[in-house]
């Protein structure tokens, strides 16, 4: 118990009283109760300081008692007391009813210091402290009695005090939370709101936490840290009290194949999934979302995005939950009941991380660990240097609510091993600054101090899954990098691209638009051998592709080797006449395809039909349309039934008209094709006649007088399929053309024509002739 008044002062003189030596002392006295040290107030003490003033006895715990300050003293009035008895009781003989009076005393007695004080008047005023280890109980009593008198008839006034009844709330300031309680053993205990909690006022604490993933960091609610080593998505926040909701992150390498940065971050509410990724990009499910800085409803979850990030916001069952991310740093802020549950890395990152990677949302090896030798041009020292500026102000300002040391390590690890490039020297301090925010520190001048910026690090550039967004220059533009592990596979081949697809009729070359661009090559200046043909890009996954094909050659250059025939192109650098220097290489990039042709056996067709006569009515016309095949140049010598043709034999075929106007209408060759069956559309097909053009993938086909009569001819060299021993089908498709258009077709060798232009005189014609064993 605490003084409330105030004595007059009077000089004291002090000496220093051991038990046993001396019976009575009349002088302010020191006395030392090691022997049995008194809880009081929840300390521990092994000495007394005892006066006697005027008109008060007092025994204090801290010091003698003064009237200006006053102190941890018992204080009782003298009644004439001008000496003091004073011994400790080893054994638990004087309890004198305590245990029975205090029912809160639960510990057994062990030893009593005992102060009696007497006076002229007969009147003896006793204390006895006892000492019940971590409880204490004090024994008051005063007794007089004439001198004749037996001690059995004393007057008695036994009174029992308990320092504090367990449970008494001693202070509470309900704008804090804070309490001072004295528990159950006697011990005052200091509460206030948890680690995770902040007070709301009126003496209620509720759940205010957050968790920051930058770079390969966690930093949970707790302020505990650990780093990702792989490329895997995690779980970063669930709960139990919400099933169908969960935070998700993924981790992806970015310049080194060991170092992984968090890449992006989901949010997972009632089956639909919600993508904040690199550039500010928002998608839910598959569909990309355009945000602006006010607020937008997307399945119960307010999206918005500024220069500084993006930032989701839902609340779920009494629970708010805050998601920031910048591209760099995710942010995760939980506002709810104190007590609430938080799982996932977020709520302990301690935890095994294989308990919290989400394999049903990784790619394929991610777990696969790399190394790489370290990096001789990092200055770990000056990296050290600048993390610790989390120490100073105007960070140190946030030092006590936000403890920097998770984000100092973070900072160090990461910057000690990967370049202080991409923004990535101020990424960990703008994580703190923000926060810091987060419990209303502003730390003004930050910016300036570090040369940080706040807004947020290639905000709306987009790159494809296997890139990632970084400088371009120290401090300057910004582009997409292939990441390591997926440029790796091309360095080791010395390659720009992926193998050449070859197909049927058709060939194409994949360039990476990521390792051009790391070789400072422009893909828009690149082309084939035919200057017009040019690379094709990819917006999502910005590949190049270069290709060519039956119907545009892109000047193939066309080859036989036996069986074989090849197709060679080149992707190369465009040349101008008006660049006087340069400073890049020409780049050639050669790709080719192999193809074999129709074997050639030396076995002979025979022709059923010497030819083949359709008549035909198209509009105003009606004509006859002959299909007729021959074995020499000049068309002399026509094949019937009883010619044997050999394989890789010149042929020429005929389609003639009769019965139109040739100074009004020209008979036009589209296309004309072989089958090994009767059907124009079976399988398999050869193409000899292509948009009225010989196929460039065949040297041996030449087409003659294509659209400038009522008659044509090609010729191309006998063959078989390739694996069939059956009859070959011959198919031709024509139309009419009216003579006052250009109707001769526009092939690569007259590619000066005008393409002709077709009218409404046009009419279609279809003719098939069959060649058998």
């Amino acid at each position: 118990m605490k003084s409330v008044f105030q004595p007059a002062a009077l000089p004291l003189s002090c000496v220093s009283v051991s038990s046993g030596a001396q019976r009575f002392i009349t002088e302010s006295s020191v006395v030392n109760i090691s022997s049995c040290p008194i809880t009081y107030y929840g300390q521990q003490y092994e000495q007394l300081y005892v006066n006697m003033t005027s008109g008060y006895l007092t025994i204090c715990f801290n010091g003698f008692f003064s009237p200006e300050t006053g102190g941890d003293c018992l204080v009782q009035r003298s009644r004439g007391a001008q000496r003091f008895e004073f011994f400790i009781n080893p054994g638990n003989s004087l309890d004198y009813g305590a245990r029975e009076n205090l029912p809160t005393i639960q510990n057994s007695l062990q030893c009593t210091v005992a102060i009696g004080f007497d006076s002229i008047v007969s009147v003896v005023i006793g204390f006895l402290l006892n000492n019940y280890g971590t409880q204490a109980a004090l024994v008051f009593f005063t007794y007089s009695s004439d001198t004749l008198v037996s001690l059995s008839v004393y007057k008695q006034l036994h009174t029992f005090v308990n320092m504090y009844p367990p449970g008494t709330v001693i202070s509470s300031d309900p704008e804090t939370c804070l309490s001072l309680t004295c528990n159950e053993t006697a011990v005052l205990h200091t509460s206030s709101c948890g680690p995770l909690e902040r007070c709301q006022g009126n003496n209620i604490c509720v759940l205010d936490a957050t968790c920051t993933v930058t770079g390969p960091t966690i930093v949970d609610v707790r302020g505990q840290m650990n780093s990702i080593q792989d490329r895997c998505a995690y779980s970063l926040f669930s709960t139990p009290s919400l099933p169908d909701f969960q935070i998700l992150g993924y981790f992806k390498d970015q310049r080194r194949t060991d170092v992984s940065f968090v890449d992006s971050v989901t949010l997972r509410v009632d089956g639909h999934d919600i993508h904040l990724e690199q550039g500010g990009r928002v998608q839910l499910d598959d569909s990309t979302l355009t945000l602006s800085s006010s607020p937008q409803p997307v399945h119960g979850v307010q999206l918005s995005k500024d220069q500084t990030g993006v930032t989701a916001k839902l609340s779920l069952s009494n629970l708010t939950i805050s998601v920031f991310f910048d591209g760099d740093t995710a942010q995760i802020r939980l506002e709810g009941p104190a007590g609430s549950s938080v799982e996932g890395l977020c709520g302990n990152s301690s935890r095994s991380l294989s308990d919290l990677r989400l394999s049903e949302y990784s790619s394929t090896s991610c777990e696969m660990q790399y190394r790489e030798p370290a990096d001789s041009t990092i200055n770990c020292t000056s990296v050290t240097e600048r993390c610790n500026l989390l120490k100073e102000a105007p960070f140190s300002s946030c030092n006590s609510d936000i403890d920097p040391e998770p984000y100092i390590t973070a900072c160090t690890n990461t910057l000690c091993k990967y370049p202080a490039v991409d923004g990535l020297d101020c990424q960990f301090l703008k994580a703190y600054a923000r926060a810091c925010s987060l419990h209303n520190h502003t730390l003004d001048g930050w910016t300036s101090k570090t040369g940080c910026s706040s807004e947020a690090f290639c905000q709306d550039r987009t790159c494809s899954d296997h890139e990632f967004c970084g400088e371009k220059t120290v401090g300057g533009d910004t582009r997409c990098f292939c990441r390591a592990i997926f440029a790796s596979k091309y360095q080791a081949n010395n390659s720009l691209g992926d193998p050449t697809v070859c197909k049927e009729n058709s060939a194409s070359l994949t360039l990476v638009g990521c390792l051009l661009e790391d070789k400072d090559i422009d893909y828009s200046a690149l082309h084939l051998n035919d200057p017009t043909c040019r690379g094709q890009v990819d917006e999502l996954t910005h590949m190049v592709t270069f290709s060519f094909n039956s119907s545009n050659s892109c000047g193939t250059e066309v080859t036989t080797n036996n069986s074989q025939v090849i197709y060679k192109n080149t992707i190369m650098t465009q040349n101008s006449s008006s660049d006087i220097i340069t400073r890049h290489d020409q780049i050639y990039i050669d790709f080719s395809c192999i193809q074999t042709q129709p074997d050639i056996k030396t076995e002979t067709f025979r022709i059923r039909d010497s030819s083949v006569i359709q008549h035909i009515t198209s509009g105003v016309w009606d004509y006859t349309l002959t299909m007729q095949s021959f074995t020499s140049a000049g068309r002399t010598q026509a094949v019937d039934f009883s010619t044997e043709v050999q394989l890789d034999q010149k042929i020429w075929v005929e389609l003639k008209t009769d019965g139109l106007d040739g100074d009004v209408v020209i008979v036009v060759t589209d296309s004309c094709w072989a089958t090994g069956q009767a059907s124009p559309d079976s399988t398999p097909r050869y193409d000899l006649i292509i948009n009225g053009c010989a196929n460039p993938a065949d040297q041996t086909v030449q087409v003659e007088d294509n659209g400038l009569g009522t008659s044509n001819y090609f010729s191309f060299n006998m063959f078989q399929f390739t694996g069939s021993s059956g009859d070959v089908y011959l198919h031709c498709k024509l139309h009419l053309c009216p003579k006052q258009n250009n109707c001769v077709p526009t092939c690569p060798a007259a590619a000066h024509r005008r393409r002709y232009a077709r009218s409404r005189y046009e009419g279609e014609a279809f003719i098939s002739m069959a060649w058998t064993h």
